[in-house]
């Protein structure tokens, strides 16, 4: 057994979207000298979004993964320490807090701020991935705006894909809302605002089986029945609404998660359950999942960490 020493950090951060990088900047810039882990996807869901018009301070617009380029370098302008790797375990019984990146190396951390996002859960279907930026989105709030006017669809029978299709409903023509079963599992207020909008059409028993589309992006869907009819509808957007999953199962159950595996936070703040462990970002956000509120949550748990960090660990 070899005697090599775990590395040894002020501030570990885990995630790289916007709450991630927002986190490391703060961080750094309060000399924490903030060690951040990518994860799986540097850049976070916003890597593989094209127009990003939204975010304050971009007039014109700005690419998703330019503007994650901008905020990894403003990171790194401050010498946050930004690495490729994921964590695949962690130890939180004591401080320093251990955690495993790639199975393999161990980084004892004061403190620690999980920033992994939560991964949009899709159908499966391969022209769904094919056209991915092109018309196929998880987030009606982030991409609506380019369908104004047009005829889209909507994928999902609950919370989530009800208040998409209302949404969208405001800016575009038509709205189909595909759910598979022959009822709703929203609340009884988004059904109501569901069948009370005109321009949502709500196509009860049916699936997708593929997503049409040629080089310019998405132009159709064509829907299965739980008759067996197939059903081809004409539109251009084309919006998945069946959940999100947050990427905690590296925790092992030692945080309080809610029902769906979300981080609960202490109101106001980003603590945990565990003193001196942060979290930030859409691993603890099932509601608004934008951009610039993940951000935010990542300049408050990092702020939230200086302050334990001083109160807690500095003598």
């Amino acid at each position: 057994m070899d005697n090599v020493k775990n590395e040894h950090v002020k501030c570990l951060i885990l995630g790289s979207g916007p709450a991630g990088y927002t986190a490391a900047i703060y961080a750094a810039r309060a000399n924490m000298s903030p060690v951040v882990y990518e994860g799986m996807e540097p850049g976070g869901q916003l890597t593989t979004t094209t127009e990003v018009d939204n975010f304050p301070g971009y007039p014109q617009g700005i690419t998703g993964p330019k503007l994650m380029e901008d905020l990894r370098n403003q990171a790194l302008r401050f010498d946050a320490d930004i690495r490729f790797g994921y964590a695949t375990s962690a130890d939180l019984s004591q401080r320093p807090f251990k955690v495993t990146i790639d199975e393999s190396k161990v980084v004892d951390a004061d403190t620690l701020i999980i920033a992994t996002g939560a991964t949009a859960k899709y159908l499966g279907l391969n022209s769904e991935q094919k056209f991915r930026g092109q018309g196929v989105s998880a987030c009606a709030t982030c991409d609506g705006f380019f369908y104004r006017g047009q005829d889209v669809a909507v994928v999902g029978g609950g919370d989530t894909a009800a208040e998409e299709a209302t949404y969208l409903a405001t800016i575009c023509r038509k709205v189909y809302l595909i759910v598979r079963r022959h009822e709703l599992r929203a609340s009884k207020a988004m059904q109501e605002k569901v069948f009370n909008t005109a321009n949502i059409e709500v196509l009860w028993g049916h699936q997708t089986k593929e997503i049409l589309g040629d080089m310019s992006g998405v132009n159709g869907a064509l829907l299965v029945s739980d008759k067996g009819e197939e059903t081809k509808i004409d539109i251009t957007g084309f919006f998945v609404a069946i959940g999100h999953q947050p990427n905690t199962a590296f925790l092992g159950g030692q945080l309080d998660l809610d029902e769906v595996g979300y981080i609960k936070t202490e109101g106001g703040t980003s603590k945990t359950n565990i003193p001196g462990v942060f979290a930030a970002g859409d691993v603890k956000d099932p509601h608004y999942r934008q951009a610039i509120t993940a951000a935010g949550s990542g300049c408050v748990a990092a702020l939230d960490a200086e302050r334990f960090y001083n109160m807690n660990v500095t003598k």
